[in-house]
């Protein structure tokens, strides 16, 4: 699985990294980054940062 983050839509909150750091992490520009695949052990948690992103810019695909 791979996620991908519309970063022209992110607001850098940084949900998806405090939900699942493993693949998400915050920029040095404030905006969210995908640093790594997602694994079957990450999977629910990538899904659950993707889920409650207040701008819906993660997808998991």
């Amino acid at each position: 699985m791979k996620a991908t983050i519309d970063r022209d839509g992110c607001i850098g909150c940084g949900l998806c990294a405090g939900t699942c750091p493993e693949i998400f992490s915050m920029a040095d520009d404030g905006l969210a980054e995908v640093t790594a695949e997602i694994t079957s052990d990450t999977e629910s948690t990538a899904q659950e940062a993707a889920d409650n992103c207040p701008v819906s810019v993660i997808h998991v695909e």
